[in-house]
């Protein structure tokens, strides 16, 4: 699609703000360009439906060259939400083109993360073993039903996760029943993350043997809060003084 400076923020700013848009700063003369040109074309064309390529040629269009800053052609700039989020400039072999717009485009694995139903989740898990996004909701949905032990060798796959490691430590607790939180882990699984924190916190320091694993529930709750989770701030001091 050819854009000129009349028509460059409904075709590309605005349109960014729906999917990614690859510009292509060009011109006839430009022997880079006119090598370039076919490998984006290509590329894009194979993403069809989740990235849009747009050609400005330079000469025509002397404005938007001077605004985002066109030194050198061909130039690649790539918009999203009405900002530029990656660029490069010159002629690039088709695997850095490739490379270029698979880091725009959602995976195959992050679209199903999506839908998050239990198929979905099972074939972002196929496709993506390691992710800690999809393999912790599906081993969620299996301990949900009693899967514990399948549940516990996917969480096998993503050691470096605190969610991960938060169910693994409260299926290991719900097994030992040593000490009983099931009003805990009922107020978790309604929503009610305050007293669910308030009942692991009061137990943790006389958990003795089940410390840890007490204080890795804790841990894993606070981590899909999130940092900035007024309640996961003021947990964590409860939880330091706990420990300390």
């Amino acid at each position: 699609m050819d854009v000129s400076e009349q028509d460059f923020d409904t075709a590309v700013i605005d349109r960014s703000r729906t999917l990614p848009v690859v510009v292509d700063f060009w011109a006839e003369w430009c022997g880079p360009c006119l090598q370039l040109g076919p490998v984006l074309e290509r590329s894009v064309a194979a993403r069809a439906g989740k990235v849009e390529l747009a050609k400005v040629d330079v000469d025509a269009n002397p404005t938007l060259t001077r605004i985002y800053g066109v030194q050198g052609i061909p130039a690649v700039k790539a918009f999203k939400d009405g900002e530029i989020v990656a660029e490069f400039v010159g002629a690039q072999s088709p695997t850095a083109v490739e490379r270029f717009l698979d880091e725009l485009v959602p995976s195959e694995a992050e679209e199903l993360l999506e839908n998050g139903d239990e198929d979905s989740l099972r074939r972002a898990v196929e496709l993506a073993p390691t992710r800690a996004d999809a393999v912790v909701p599906l081993a969620k949905l299996l301990h949900a039903r009693g899967e514990d032990d399948v549940a516990l060798e996917l969480l096998e796959r993503v050691p470096g996760s605190f969610a991960g490691q938060g169910l693994a430590a409260r299926i290991e607790l719900e097994r030992t029943r040593e000490p009983d939180l099931t009003d805990a882990f009922s107020a978790l699984d309604a929503g009610d993350h305050a007293r669910a924190l308030d009942l692991l916190l009061d137990v943790l320091p006389s958990a003795d043997g089940a410390r840890d694993d007490v204080r890795r529930v804790v841990v894993g709750i606070l981590d899909e809060l999130g940092v900035e989770h007024p309640l996961a701030r003021e947990s964590r001091r409860r939880l330091a003084a706990a420990l300390y």
